[in-house]
């Protein structure tokens, strides 16, 4: 069974997410006092190892979008397109929601990717011929 390449720009906003998610996880794993200033947060121990943690997660996802971009059937490509969405967008609108006095400018540019991806993905599905369809055409 071979996995048919449509849904390309789909898929190049999937390996595109998994680039940025990839290069979050490297400041997480590597820098997690530093993401926390960022965020308005005063950093420590316990909140620095949730943050490793986050990393490793985030390394997971990186792999699992970039296998579904690259290898994957033109179903999951459209699955993981609408958990993303979903994903990006409520990811935007908690690090609006972080638990600070005054939000930082990071938390504004980090909320903005968020909601970019999400709308990139909205876009593909929407103008995805037969995205909707998919279920219904399966024998």
């Amino acid at each position: 069974m071979t996995a048919t390449k449509n849904y390309g720009y789909l898929r190049r906003v999937l390996s595109t997410g998994a680039t940025v998610f990839g290069l979050s996880a490297l400041f997480l794993l590597f820098a997690p006092a530093l993401f926390n200033e960022l965020l308005g947060f005063t950093s420590n121990s316990e909140l620095e190892w949730a943050m490793r943690m986050i990393a490793i997660t985030l390394v997971a996802l990186c792999g699992n979008m970039l296998s579904v971009a690259l290898n994957g059937k033109d179903e999951a490509v459209l699955f993981s397109a609408r958990v993303m969405a979903l994903s990006a967008a409520a990811l935007g609108a908690l690090t609006l929601l972080t638990p600070v006095t005054n939000l930082t400018w990071f938390d504004f540019v980090y909320a903005g990717v968020g909601f970019s991806f999400s709308l990139a993905y909205i876009i593909g599905l929407v103008r995805t011929p037969g995205a909707k369809d998919t279920r219904r055409n399966k024998k």
